[in-house]
């Protein structure tokens, strides 16, 4: 099988924006580029042929729900993620360390909000340094979740890039906690990176920069794990209360980051983070913003956000965006999406979801020029 390689083929003479290409076992991955969400092994709406169809190279997948359905056993047994949702580009997956630890501690919109208090749900059991312990949300049944187990799950998805096992503190924590969650999680990286090099499987590895919005323990997590033998880096943990604050931690730790691998920022792909990080130098973003907004009944357009539900676009008899390719402006009308959506037809969804994503290729396409010709 073809290794994991990456190359930089421009770096903007305006910034630190640059092009690059990731080799995997499954394809390429041009960089700068955007990976949607595919938290079941699917986009929402979408069946994977159609998301081949328009161009998505990277798809996100999520280890915690593939673990509780339909079990990382039966992906195995059925040839690998690949072969089970019938995707022959690449997939990257996480370690189910960030679903865990918002069992803890909730979503981030509701840590923010409740600075830090822990849910008294009971899905949590115990985190202590072998990993986490907790109570399935389908059954109940008791899962342990450790830097062994999660690379022992991604290995039976067979993702092209994996992700270590890591610990998700709150925005709300205080400076010794963070530096001690800091210090656990650089520990289970290492777990992790030593049970993957006993059988890599062609399989890359990416660690996980933590530290907060703290600088110092941002230099220290990227001085400790660049130190070892991952294949590319993602920037992880809490990004701040505000983009301001995200984009001075990146600013500091960017330029810390090797040049010759790779790099991906978690959870973050709204367009006005990514207009601001591809210039700090970020290769991938991952998020299920355009799917959201999708099933919302909001497209995106060069023109900004458009909602189809607006009374004024029931006679809209002309594509939803002039001069785009993609399926759904080809073939339909915004005033037939508009129907769909007031009707609440579920085929609504998969064609603007249709787009969105699209949307999200052919922007990415559009940074790509611009890097090459240093107007970026």
């Amino acid at each position: 099988m073809t290794p994991f390689k990456f190359e930089v083929l421009h770096t903007s003479n305006r910034s630190r924006a640059r092009v690059g290409r990731i080799t995997t076992p499954h394809g390429i991955i041009d960089t700068p580029n955007f990976v949607g969400v595919g938290t079941h092994g699917t986009l929402k709406a979408l069946d994977n042929a159609a998301v081949h169809e328009i161009g998505l190279q990277l798809m996100f997948c999520n280890t915690y729900h593939l673990m509780l359905q339909p079990g990382t056993a039966v992906v195995k047994e059925a040839g690998g993620l690949h072969s089970f949702i019938n995707r022959s580009l690449p997939i990257i997956t996480d370690s189910g360390g960030f679903q865990v630890f918002s069992l803890a501690y909730g979503s981030v919109a509701d840590e923010l909000k409740s600075k830090g208090t822990k849910k008294q749900d009971g899905h949590v059991l115990k985190i202590n340094e072998e990993g986490v312990l907790f109570r399935s949300y389908r059954d109940g049944a008791k899962v342990l979740l450790t830097p062994e187990t999660s690379i022992a799950a991604q290995k039976d998805l067979g993702a092209d890039i994996i992700i270590p096992f890591d610990e998700l503190p709150p925005y709300h924590i205080a400076d010794l906690d963070l530096k001690q969650s800091l210090d656990r999680t650089h520990r289970w990286e290492e777990r992790s990176l030593k049970f993957h090099l006993s059988n890599p499987q062609n399989q890359a590895m990416y660690a996980v920069i933590h530290g907060g919005v703290h600088k110092e323990l941002r230099e220290a997590s990227v001085n400790h794990l660049t130190k070892l033998p991952f294949d590319g880096f993602a920037i992880g943990g809490s990004m701040g209360k505000t983009k301001a604050q995200m984009l001075e931690m990146l600013g500091v730790t960017m330029p810390l980051l090797p040049t010759d691998k790779p790099n991906h920022l978690l959870g973050i792909g709204d367009l006005e983070s990514i207009d601001k990080c591809i210039p700090l130098g970020v290769d991938t973003f991952d998020s299920s913003y355009p799917t959201r907004a999708a099933r919302h009944g909001i497209l995106l357009t060069k023109k900004g956000p458009l909602k189809i539900t607006k009374s004024d676009h029931a006679r809209a008899f002309s594509p939803p965006e002039e001069g785009c390719c993609c399926p759904t402006c080809q073939k339909f009308t915004l005033a037939y999406l508009h129907h769909l959506f007031k009707a609440h037809e579920m085929s609504c969804m998969t064609l603007a979801t249709l787009h969105n994503l699209y949307f999200m290729v052919s922007l990415m396409h559009s940074y790509r020029q611009r890097i090459l010709n240093d107007l970026c």
